[in-house]
Parts: C-alpha cells; sequence; structure tokens
C-alpha cells in the first residue's frame, strides 16, 4: 500500500449514523427482573425480538443466543442515558455459564454516538488521548457497569480466566458525501484503500500512531474483511469488530438504518456465539492441562472432559450457524482470529490420547486381577484337590494345606510375573 493511499485520520471524523456495541464479562449473580429475550429493536414495522432473530439461526444456537421457554438466558432493559456526546438505549445480559464457572455472562451496551467515534473507540482500548483539551467518553459516570448492574452482576477481574483485557467494542459508521476515503467511485466503481484503513482502525481502536500499519503486511491484516454488499464492509479482529458504509447515507429512510440495526442484533449475535464459544474453549484447554493432576483420578477427569466436550460441541460448536451468508461470515472470521476451529480439533485429538491411556489402564488392571485370581486360586485348588482325591477331611491337614498355599501363592507374586500383576493392579505405577 502506497503513501498516496494513506488514509485520512478518523481521530477528528463524525460519521452520518455512528452505532457503538459495547461487550464485558461479567458475574451474574442473580436473574434480573427484566423483560426476557433480547434488545428488541425496531425499524419501521420491523421488531428484532427473539421470534424475529431466532429464524436467523439453528435452533441450537438460537437456544444458546435466546434461551428456550421457561429457561431464559437472556434480558434486557431499555435506557435513556446522554452523556458526553453518547446516548446508551439499553443493556442485555446473557448468561453464559460454563461447567467451571456457572455464574459467567456477557453484558451488551448499545450506544449511539454523536461525536467522533474513533476517540471513544480508543478510549475504550484504553488507548491515550490525542486531544488533552478534552476528555474522553468511556464506561464511566452514567455508563459504568458497576452502576448499570448493581446488584445483578459484577464486571469480572480481568485476572480471571475468562476476562478480555478490555471491552469487545462492535461499531458502525456510515460516511457523509464529505468523507471520500470511504465511498466507492460511484455505485459499481473500486473501493479505495482508505476506506479498508478507515475500517481497520475502527475495528483495532488505534490510529495510525497507536498502530502503523507495515504497508508490507497492510494486505494481509486486512484480507479477511468481510464485503457485505457494494454499500458496506465488515472487519473482524480479536479485541472489536467494525461496520463502514461506502456510499454517503442520506438520513432517515436510507438503507443504513437497516445496516445499523443488523450490526447490534443479528451481526451482534453471531459474534455472541463467537465468545460463548471461545469461553468454552478456554476451559475445555484448561481442564486438559489439569487432566494429570491427580494420577489415581485420571479415568474420572477424563470422562467428565469428555461429558464436557460432548455437552460443548452439542450445544455451542457450530462454524454454520444461519442460511444467511454475512452472519456466518462474521462467525468464521471471529473463529478464524481466536483461532477456535485449530484449537478444538487439538482439544479433539489430546482427549482421544487420554481416553486410549485410560483404556489401556483398565485393560492392564483387568487383566493384573485376573493374574491375581490365578496366582490365588491354583495352588489353593491344587491343595484343596488333592485333599479331596485322598479323602482326607483333618481340619488340621486342610489348614496346613491352606498355609502352604498362602506360601506359594507369596512366593509368586515375588516373582517377575508376580510383581507386573500387581503393577497392573495399580495401572502400571512402579514398574
Amino acid at each position: 500500500m502506497t503513501t498516496a493511499d494513506a488514509a485520512p485520520p478518523l481521530d477528528g471524523i463524525t460519521g452520518a449514523r455512528q452505532e457503538l456495541t459495547v461487550v464485558l464479562p461479567a458475574r451474574l449473580h442473580r436473574a434480573p427482573n427484566w423483560a426476557e429475550g433480547p434488545f428488541p429493536f425496531e425499524l419501521g414495522s420491523r421488531r428484532t425480538d427473539t421470534r424475529t432473530r431466532s429464524t436467523y439461526f439453528a435452533p441450537a444456537s438460537a437456544r444458546a443466543l435466546y434461551g428456550a421457554p421457561g429457561r431464559p438466558r437472556r434480558w434486557h432493559l431499555p435506557l435513556d442515558v446522554k452523556h458526553d456526546g453518547m446516548s446508551l438505549l439499553g443493556v442485555e445480559l446473557l448468561r453464559a455459564g460454563t461447567a467451571r464457572d456457572p455464574e459467567h455472562a456477557l453484558a451488551v451496551l448499545h450506544f449511539s454516538v454523536e461525536r467522533p467515534l474513533l476517540p471513544v473507540l480508543r478510549t475504550l482500548a484504553g488507548r491515550s488521548s490525542t486531544i488533552a483539551e478534552e476528555p474522553l467518553a468511556g464506561l464511566t459516570g452514567p455508563f459504568a457497569p458497576a452502576v448499570l448492574l448493581d446488584g445483578i452482576a459484577d464486571v469480572q477481574d480481568p485476572a480471571t480466566p475468562f476476562a478480555i483485557a478490555r471491552p469487545y467494542t462492535i461499531a458502525f459508521l456510515s460516511p457523509t458525501t464529505r468523507h471520500t476515503p470511504a465511498l466507492r467511485n460511484g455505485p459499481e466503481g473500486e473501493l479505495p484503500a482508505t476506506a479498508d484503513r478507515w475500517l481497520w482502525q475502527l475495528a483495532s481502536r488505534s490510529n495510525a500512531q497507536d498502530f502503523p500499519l507495515a504497508p508490507e503486511t497492510a494486505e494481509a491484516h486486512l484480507k479477511d474483511a468481510v464485503r457485505i454488499s457494494a454499500d458496506w464492509s465488515a472487519l473482524i479482529l480479536r479485541q472489536g469488530a467494525a461496520f463502514l458504509g461506502h456510499r454517503p447515507d442520506v438520513g432517515e429512510g436510507d438503507f443504513y438504518g437497516f445496516g445499523a440495526l443488523h450490526s447490534r442484533t443479528v451481526y451482534l449475535d453471531a459474534l455472541l456465539l463467537g465468545s460463548l464459544q471461545r469461553d468454552h474453549i478456554d476451559e475445555l484447554t484448561d481442564e486438559l492441562s489439569e487432566v494429570f493432576a491427580s494420577p489415581r483420578h485420571l479415568a474420572r477427569r477424563v470422562a467428565a472432559l469428555e461429558r464436557n466436550i460432548a455437552h460443548f460441541r452439542s450445544g455451542y460448536w457450530r462454524q454454520h450457524l444461519t442460511a444467511h451468508g454475512p452472519a456466518n461470515e462474521l462467525l468464521l472470521a471471529f473463529q478464524n482470529q481466536h483461532r477456535l476451529p485449530a484449537r478444538f480439533n487439538e482439544i479433539l485429538a489430546e482427549a482421544a490420547d487420554y481416553s486410549r491411556l485410560v483404556q489401556t489402564q483398565e485393560s492392564q488392571q483387568i487383566s493384573g486381577a485376573l493374574g491375581v485370581l490365578t496366582i490365588l486360586g491354583l495352588p489353593l485348588g491344587t491343595a484343596l484337590g488333592i485333599l479331596q482325591v485322598l479323602d482326607d477331611d483333618s481340619l488340621s491337614h486342610l489348614l496346613i494345606a491352606l498355609t502352604l498355599s498362602v506360601a506359594a501363592t507369596a512366593g509368586v507374586l515375588t516373582t517377575r510375573y508376580g510383581r507386573l500383576v500387581l503393577s497392573s493392579l495399580r495401572g502400571g505405577e512402579g514398574r
């Protein structure tokens, strides 16, 4: 990418339409007394409630995102809080409990932004301000999660396994006629390279000073951009996602109203499903690392691991969640950013190895038990058989026979074969 392709800075630019969704890991203390289901945004006669959004997803994915009758997993609370050029429209909570952390949840905050969007994103990413005289908006004051979720949930400590270093952000920006770096050259014209630079800045929550893309690697960083249509594109990164329009937004009634709606409903849900998958895979990875923490309980640990893997596969692991292409592409992009398919395949392979190890140990223990029965039974059976043949009913002779059998058994157990049998009973330890 040449110097001529360098994108003008986004720090001072306000789009025609700017929406922001912030996702935070949280610990759920109790089910909130909010309305059940996802936040039902409306556009004209369209209402994106649970029933409408479930039609976009496979049944298993819909249950993971919205719950089932009598078993809610998601709640929402409409709000109207304005502060520092931002408006908080509502809050959602998604129960995302796992086997080890049943209280795990995701908190979702929906904003509209009326000031330059990139500085807000940079603040949420923990980057320093480039406008020293103007304080930047963040999750403080009336937007503080501790205030919004008081008594219901706590935002997790960054040291906990599921926490992400900073909030995950999903930004939507539609341009005006002045924002030529983002616009196509005509309805079917080529997309300028500067458009992807803006898209990168929004998704990475960084400007050229924070993270200057090297010309040699810029195309690799941007190769996963999703071209939803000629009108807009998306880019999914590890810590953020962005949607950017490529023609001027004319305001009320424009397509971008529908685009913004999709970015914070169906497309948000695809990314939330990816977050659930990531959290479960993180837990399975941690569980794998502890399989040998207690060798005596190896079989039990491996059995529990296999149950958790089966539960994850049946309820969460989807790479094609809908017949609607863009949502699938966004989920796949999220999975690729976190290497989820490769990590899950590694988990399956490692769990299979541990399962074979347990089966081998169990086979050895069964063989050992049969060997012990043979060692104990052969001398005793021989002695009793001799007494029976001799028709000897003497108690003293019987005791002598039993003593000789025990002695013979003890002698056999001191041989190499006997030691192997005892070792097999202990699962192979001490050989």
